[in-house]
């Protein structure tokens, strides 16, 4: 016992001396920053001069496959989406194989193939490595396009373009690329429907056979096989392939605004607006500055506790959410700040924002702001070498872009350097809001005047969903036209209000295909204002009903009533003769301004509904015709755009119909064609009875 309590009494006065010499009242310091190995990864050249970068890993069977070609982008010009098309023909047939046989061969080892213009990624099962291999390298090597194929790419392609003409993200994105780079630029100049129908499969093709090329070109294997094997088959498969010249580029170097800009996109229906504060910058990847503006863009809005967040979102709940990028490119970089808002708010968050970068400009950042992100930095660092795929990347990264060797290695030790002068330095390196563009996506009537006071000569500019500068309101109409006379004129062009007036009941049977199924759609009004539709999809079928006074829904045997802003928006779809008595129902119209659509110029008109749904209607300047109709849509998901674009009209009984409908519903695309339209048959009142 005598013992123990000896050795008790020595361990309590040693563990006091220990807590004598430490002051707890400070935090401790924190050791030296680790080294990092990168190991476990090959890297060599094949003769042809591709570079193949290998990683083991036997945790899965399973290997990855990375064909990359780094060759400076393209300058598109005219013909824009064909550099994207030329990727998505990757893939479709072969000199060896056709689009079926690769699809085959792919699904019966349980791999995954996907193509874009820069190359290839493949996986599979690591004992089918020498399959996947020969798939790849064919792909690669000996593509084949076809006409068909790139019909359907086109269409694809198409169809993607006219769901984020309605997305609001997509066309700040647009807009965002066109101003910071430039339009004549790889990265800012604009995809649209006009620059898709002018590529010609030739495009494509030269675009491969001029780029595809070993010499530029980067193959990664990454999981359950050893170097050895891996370049065993690299040479097998890739080693026949031919080098050849491959062109390089110059572009115009983008250049910030000599003072803040403000730029607008309407969306007359949007309830918020899409915010972004961004300008170009000088960052290429190998720069000594990328770690510190790294650390500088946590401290911005790279995570939930940056400053811009915590300000927009936390302080002043202007947003669910406040993010920024500092973007290092070897052509031209970028700092955005981004967010969401009520239109309501949208001044002042963006006021909120300016001031929050101007005080980082000036001031700095805090030492517990440093210090917090360092050890954010540095432990989502550690913890990405645990995935073979960041390996991968590194040692890419250090090839692309020339990159000293140890930049990996150091990576902790660097960041651990960062000084707080440094960051100061930094700060007002890249911070520039006054040299920025201030780009907003929103309701222009409720946000564009109070924005002119962020723009130093007080002006705010707008632009379409494709970054092109038009002129706002109606500064650039023809003098004296208003919204009356234009709905005028499109009663004229479809055969007069006389005419119009004869109708008494009209019957539409169109057919279209929505997510690859076929359905056919029934639509039969009376006037005044009864409606009955059907739609048949086979094993799915639909029933609207309004019988002038009611409505109701009948789907999966269950019948619902409709009430509220949908059944004003019912009533009014089953008027055939709205349009003629706008003024009569309490139809609001205001002539917003000329826009582009489809190509052609067109007279947008701003329709307030008597219940207070705004719709846009679009009438074309040269025939006087409606081409587009935009209506916000209510569902539980939220409230979105429906775009619908008329064409191909034709008479009927002295009465022009679009007989094309192409409908957009947020990402869903549905392309209607109307096999009959029959006027004044005699449609019975016991159809629209609701039973």
């Amino acid at each position: 016992m005598r013992l123990k309590s000896l050795l008790l009494l020595i361990l309590v006065t040693a563990f006091a001396a220990v807590n004598a010499q430490v002051d707890r009242s400070k935090m401790p310091k924190p050791g030296p920053a680790p080294a990092i190995k990168l190991s476990g990864y090959k890297l060599t050249t094949l003769k042809n001069g591709l570079k193949v970068i290998v990683v083991e890993n036997h945790r899965v069977p399973e290997i990855s496959l990375r064909l990359l070609i780094d060759a400076d982008p393209v300058l598109e010009g005219k013909n824009a989406g064909y550099v994207q098309l030329a990727g998505d023909l990757l893939g479709t047939g072969t000199k060896k194989r056709t689009k079926d046989e690769i699809n085959e061969e792919v699904d019966f080892i349980g791999a995954s193939l996907n193509t874009s213009s820069d190359g290839v990624f493949a996986s599979a099962m690591s004992k089918y490595a020498d399959k996947i291999m020969d798939i790849v390298s064919d792909v690669v090597m000996n593509a084949k396009f076809n006409k068909d194929e790139l019909e359907k790419a086109r269409k694809r392609l198409l169809s993607s373009l006219a769901a984020g003409k309605d997305d609001p993200n997509v066309i700040a994105s647009n807009v965002t690329n066109a101003l910071v780079y430039g339009k004549n630029h790889p990265y800012g100049e604009q995809v649209t429907e006009e620059t898709v129908k002018n590529v010609k499969l030739e495009m494509c093709e030269n675009y491969y056979k001029t780029y595809f090329k070993p010499n530029v070109a980067y193959l990664v294997i990454v999981g359950d096989i050893t170097p050895a094997k891996a370049i065993k088959l690299a040479k097998k498969y890739f080693g026949s392939w031919q080098k050849g010249a491959v062109p390089k580029h110059k572009y115009n170097q983008p250049e910030q605004p000599i003072i803040t800009k403000v730029a607008f996109v309407d969306r007359p229906n949007a309830v918020q607006s899409v915010v972004h504060i961004c300008y170009p910058i000088n960052l290429p990847k190998n720069s000594k500055d990328v770690i510190p503006a790294r650390i500088l863009n946590y401290i911005v809005g790279g995570n939930f506790t940056s400053r811009i967040n915590l300000n927009l979102r936390e302080a002043h709940g202007y947003t669910y959410g406040a993010h920024s990028t500092i973007v290092s490119d070897p052509l031209v970089g970028k700092f955005d700040v981004s967010w969401e808002g009520r239109n309501s708010v949208t001044d002042s968050s963006i006021a909120q924002a300016l001031k929050e970068l101007k005080k980082l400009r000036t001031g700095g950042v805090k030492e517990e702001e440093l210090t917090s992100t360092k050890k954010y930095i540095m432990g989502s660092f550690a913890r990405s070498l645990e995935s073979p795929q960041t390996v991968a990347n590194f040692v890419l990264n250090i090839e692309r872009y020339n990159l000293p060797k140890d930049y990996y290695k150091n990576y902790l030790k660097n960041v651990d350097k960062v000084t707080l002068d440094e960051m100061k330095n930094i700060a007002r390196k890249y911070v520039k809001p006054n040299n920025a563009y201030i780009v907003v996506v929103g309701n222009a009537d409720e946000v564009a005047k109070k924005l002119k006071k962020f723009s130093l000569s007080g002006k705010v500019d707008f632009y379409d969903v494709y970054g092109n500068k038009v002129i706002p309101g109606a500064k650039n109409l023809p003098k004296g036209l208003t919204a009356k006379k234009v709905i005028e004129n499109y009663i004229k062009a479809i055969g007069g209000r006389a005419n119009m007036e004869k109708i008494h009941d009209k019957t539409t049977i169109m057919k279209g295909n929505i997510r690859g199924m076929n359905f056919t759609f029934k639509l039969y009004q009376k006037a005044p204002n009864k409606l009955y539709q059907f739609m048949d999809a086979g094993a799915f079928q639909t029933k609207t009903i309004f019988d002038g006074k009611k409505g109701v829904t009948y789907m999966m045997g269950q019948k619902r009533e409709i009430k509220g802003d949908r059944l004003n928006s019912l009533k009014m779809q089953a008027d055939i003769h709205a349009i003629l008595n706008y003024d009569k129902i309490g139809v609001k119209t205001k002539l917003a301004g000329i826009e582009k659509v489809n190509g052609e110029d067109a007279y947008k008109v701003y329709l307030t509904m008597p219940w207070g749904d705004k719709y846009t209607q679009y009438f074309s300047k040269k025939t006087g015709l409606m081409v587009r109709q935009v209506i916000p849509v209510t569902t539980p998901q939220g409230t979105f755009n429906q775009t619908t674009d008329l064409s191909d009209y034709r008479e009927v009984k002295g009465v022009k119909f679009a007989f094309k409908v192409k409908q957009q519903s947020g990402p869903q695309s549905i392309e209607l064609t109307i096999d009959k339209i029959l006027v004044n048959t005699g449609v019975p009142d016991s159809l629209f009875e609701i039973k």
